[in-house]
């Protein structure tokens, strides 16, 4: 919000900033021994799969309904790339696991601009390219409870 003195207007505030939960990321160190175990033990189906240069990290995701439909929730698995990618750091600094929380928007750019208007820090000035083609920015875990906030905004011939 704007502090006493500022001279710009609040955005606009949509109902509900965050559609739903898209899905919850796993960071690991092996991707095929994520994905069998993901298959095997819980049921999960493989609906993506793909290398990111830009984030460094290759990534699955896995549908939780058990068929191909994502749109019932997806765990995200992250294998880091190399050494310098922000997963191979989590990995040396946490180990395996929960990385992030994503959360599905239908404007990254203006759910961005309304959290900074609120206070909150985002980890990219603009968005970039997520899964799929999304486009994603995240709120620095300092400002959301420790956790990794994602925000989602699909490729427009997703979901």
């Amino acid at each position: 919000m704007p502090t006493s003195g500022s001279t710009s207007a609040p955005l606009d505030l949509p109902e509900h900033l965050f559609v739903c939960i898209d899905h919850a990321g796993v960071a690991v160190p092996d991707l095929d021994a994520a994905i069998e175990l993901y298959s095997t033990a819980f049921g999960m189906t493989l609906v993506h799969e793909e290398t990111n240069e830009e984030q460094g990290v290759r990534e699955a995701m896995m549908s939780v309904g058990g068929d191909a439909d994502p749109t019932g929730g997806c765990v995200q698995l992250l294998a880091p790339l190399n050494e310098e990618s922000t997963i191979a750091k989590f990995l040396d600094r946490s180990g395996p696991g929960l990385q992030q929380l994503a959360f599905r928007v239908r404007d990254v750019e203006k759910v961005s601009a309304i959290l900074r208007e609120r206070g909150l820090r985002l980890l990219y000035d603009a968005p970039k390219r997520g899964t799929s083609n999304s486009r994603v920015n995240f709120v620095h875990p300092k400002d959301a409870g420790g956790v990794l906030v994602e925000l989602v905004e699909p490729a427009a011939d997703a979901h």
